[in-house]
């Protein structure tokens, strides 16, 4: 048989997931001195992940990474094998079958839990949910979120908890013009809230915002930003981080929280935003139904850049019917595949899938959040990648087998005896251009269809 990655034996590697990792592992594999095919699987008929159904509906100019992803695509050696589900229609194993190599790059699908009573009662919900909802995902279509109440609580000071809680702070006339669900706009139209508060458990030196995610809350038309200036008051080790040349990020957002606390409150504007520090989730009370969050407020330790914060035993009280946590998410596992509880990820080094005892499993790699936690943006994914890809192709001569493998005709085979439907590139782009008609009336990017039966209903 041929050397494996030429015309005679291309290289054959089926990638789990639709996301950036895996539109940059697909390019980075194309790209490459080898010939090789790669086949794409998702389990929703829509790829591109978190870039179509993470990113906020506002924030339009972060989805144009969709743009490169297409031109990959076109590519006649990538192939998307949508609406599958690898673990139910299709196994690991069997994919390690037709296939020289997989590479799992299928993000980290839930949220960190708090671990405190009560976070379970009803109105306690996750960012995911809340994203995924307003954002037309299927797997959060049908959920409810009860904005009838005053107060909103959002748990976590990165930019997902800046996504909800300036979703939650805005006007329909603000988010009218976006992608945003329609049955999340609706909602949103319907909401009575008077006050959204964003709490960190560490101090303003150390919040996750962006500056500019930060800066967008002085621009809403309907919300005041807001700030005590006592809450600003920073420890000598918090100053020592801010004064970091390194640390240039941090310190505009500090710079921005101070200047929210000078800013007069503008009496024509309905709701606020509180954004508060050093406090830690210790109870949600209810019965059934939130009715109440208890925080401990909570003080730092330790040298910068490595400060934790440690619990005081004062509390206070949060009236509160709603509320949401963004701190961080978390991995599930994936059957016949290692996996570190924990951390939420895939064992591995540098992308070689590991048990946890260290030894290297063939043939499997890894890339994305689920190789290496939920961290950096969009773009990092690339570097991510590309480092999986080049240890994948480094690994060519271990891939080489006796027995030919068929890749995506076996795949079809398997699935087509399941009666599973699978759909290839050409039919999302079907339901790509539907839903860019139906938005065009309403002066909207576009119209997400949210429900798995319905963009398969389009395809032709």
């Amino acid at each position: 048989m041929a050397n494996l990655g030429t015309e005679q034996n291309p290289l054959l590697v089926a990638i789990v997931g639709s996301g950036p990792s895996g539109f940059y592992a697909a390019e980075a594999l194309i790209k490459s001195e080898f010939e090789v095919n790669v086949d794409i699987i998702e389990r929703l008929p829509s790829p591109y992940g978190l870039v179509r159904s993470g990113v906020a509906p506002d924030h339009p100019k972060l989805k144009t990474a969709i743009n490169l992803y297409k031109k990959i695509a076109d590519d006649p050696h990538f192939n998307l094998i949508a609406n599958v589900t690898v673990g139910r229609d299709i196994s690991i194993e069997d994919l390690r079958k037709t296939h020289h190599a997989v590479i799992l790059t299928y993000g980290a699908e839930t949220d960190r839990k708090l671990g405190v009573p009560g976070e379970d009662l009803k109105g306690s919900h996750t960012a995911t949910e809340f994203v995924g909802w307003y954002n037309g995902h299927p797997d959060y279509r049908e959920l409810e979120f009860d904005l009838s109440q005053d107060t909103a609580v959002i748990i976590g000071q990165g930019n997902v908890a800046a996504d909800v809680s300036r979703i939650l702070s805005k006007t329909v006339d603000e988010l009218k013009h976006t992608d945003i669900a329609q049955h999340a706009l609706d909602v949103l139209a319907e909401s009575k809230l008077k006050e959204i508060h964003v709490i960190g458990r560490r101090g303003p030196a150390q919040a996750k915002f962006t500056p500019k995610e930060l800066r967008e809350f002085g621009e809403l038309s309907d919300c005041n930003p807001i700030i005590l200036e006592e809450d600003l008051q920073l420890n000598d080790e918090s100053k020592k981080e801010l004064e970091e040349k390194t640390n240039v990020t941090n310190r505009k957002v500090y710079d921005q929280f101070c200047e929210y606390s000078k800013r007069e409150l503008d009496s024509s504007k309905s709701k606020k935003c509180f954004f508060r520090f050093l406090m830690g989730p210790q109870e949600i009370i209810g019965n059934n139904q939130i009715e109440k969050l208890i925080l401990e407020k909570n003080e730092l330790s330790g040298e910068p850049f490595k400060q934790s914060a440690k619990g005081t035993n004062e509390t206070i009280e949060i009236n509160t019917g709603i509320l949401f946590r963004s701190i961080g998410y978390h991995g599930i596992p994936m059957p016949g595949v290692p996996f570190h509880e924990s951390w939420g990820t895939i064992p591995n080094e540098k992308g070689r899938v590991t048990e946890n005892d260290g030894a290297v499993v063939e043939q499997l790699y890894t890339g994305g959040w689920i190789k290496r936690g939920p961290s950096g943006i969009i773009g990092t994914n690339r570097a991510c990648s590309v480092e999986t890809v080049t240890n994948l192709l480094n690994d060519i001569e271990k891939l080489n087998t006796e027995t030919k493998k068929h890749g995506a005709k076996e795949i079809y085979s398997k699935l087509d005896s399941k009666n599973v439907r699978h759909i290839n590139f050409a039919e999302w782009s079907q339901i790509d251009t539907k839903e860019i008609e139906h938005g065009e009336p309403k002066g909207k990017p576009r119209e997400k269809y949210t429900s798995i039966e319905e963009m398969l209903s389009v395809i032709k």
